[in-house]
């Protein structure tokens, strides 16, 4: 899970963007500078590469030595139509990719390389940097895209019709098209497993999960009812409970599966329900869907990403202003609680 940020968004500091890594345990920051490191919980810095230039997408593979970096900002270390592929070890680029067009996201997975432009997402091999795929998409200048990071081999972009979802699963050779929402994508997430989807729309009313290999409707969760931009979506490491962020300046937390209802000391649901919820098949949506069993706010009106953290009912929140939180969430629901906060980045860094 990633955030751009555009000079409006990043006045106080030289931030320019942020990304979890694959197992939420670390999150990187490309700056005005370089790029930056930092472990999620305890929040520690690890490393930091001055490259004097922007980067604009850093992008890690767990937490091994290699990166993939895209320059950025008002004065980009590398062109924005590159991939560089980074070896920390070497303290080095080692190979590079180039495009006809600016570079808007990239995925990393032990075997594959993912790299999204505004119409098209291209996948590579890692070992020889060898084309293996292309896709088509609508337009996506967000750079949305989901990459699996255990053994199957699941990708998903938004499709070429609005609201879409192409998914590719490549071990048994198989593409789809979901139909997610009714307006246009604004986030993908995939299980580190690949089995289940979670989108949400400009609409950002909704968040809906999916099974990837039958593209059936799981479930259906409800942020709020008023419009809404979702700046993050994240699973559990089981892929039981879910949580979401939204320029509400809220971070709202769900249980997806009957493992994480269980999880939660209740018999039916650990989330919330319409009282008209068992005519949910001739109501309008809104009586069907399910409600956060926790939530918490954010302090001011902020872009942030959220994850689990490793503590147990533990979230993450980091956001672009440099400030990191972390909360705590009551099994039996209610508001979450802030047990820590920090300033990772400083207004002149």
């Amino acid at each position: 899970m990633s955030m751009h940020f555009s000079s409006k968004e990043q006045k106080q500091n030289s931030l320019l963007y942020v990304s979890f890594n694959q197992d939420y345990g670390c999150f990187a920051c490309g700056t005005e500078k370089g790029f930056i490191i930092y472990n999620c919980d305890p929040l520690k810095e690890r490393f930091r590469r001055d490259l004097d230039g922007g980067i604009g997408i850093v992008e890690m593979l767990f937490r091994c030595n290699i990166l993939a970096l895209v320059g950025g900002g008002k004065n980009p270390k590398y062109p924005p139509h590159k991939v560089m592929i980074w070896d920390d070890y070497q303290n080095k680029c080692i190979a590079e990719l180039e495009f006809r067009s600016e570079v808007r996201s990239v995925k990393l997975r032990r075997d594959r390389i993912v790299v999204v432009l505004d119409y098209k997402v291209y996948v590579y091999n890692f070992s020889d940097l060898k084309s293996q795929h292309q896709i088509e998409t609508g337009s996506n200048p967000k750079g949305l895209c989901a990459l699996s990071s255990s053994e199957n081999v699941v990708l998903a972009c938004p499709a070429p019709q609005p609201g879409y979802v192409h998914l590719e699963l490549f071990d048994i050779k198989q593409a789809k098209q979901i139909k997610a929402h009714d307006n246009a994508l604004t986030q993908i997430v995939l299980t580190a497993d690949g089995s289940r989807l979670a989108t949400a729309s400009a609409q950002g009313t909704l968040i809906r999960i999916f099974d990837t290999a039958s593209g059936q409707k799981l479930r259906e969760l409800r942020r709020g009812v008023d419009k809404a931009d979702v700046f993050c979506i994240s699973f559990n490491p089981t892929a039981s409970l879910l949580c979401a962020a939204s320029d509400k300046g809220t971070v709202h937390i769900y249980a997806v599966t009957n493992e994480g209802m269980a999880n939660l000391g209740v018999q039916e649901s650990g989330n919330r329900h319409s009282s008209f919820s068992f005519m949910k098949d001739i109501l309008p949506s809104y009586f069907g869907s399910e409600w956060s069993f926790s939530q918490f706010r954010v302090p001011g009106s902020i872009q942030c990403i959220c994850a689990f953290g490793t503590e147990k009912n533990a979230i993450i929140v980091v956001c672009s202003d440099g400030s990191f939180y972390k909360y705590v969430f009551d099994s039996k629901g209610g508001e979450a609680k802030q047990e820590g906060y920090a300033l990772f980045l400083k207004d002149d860094e």
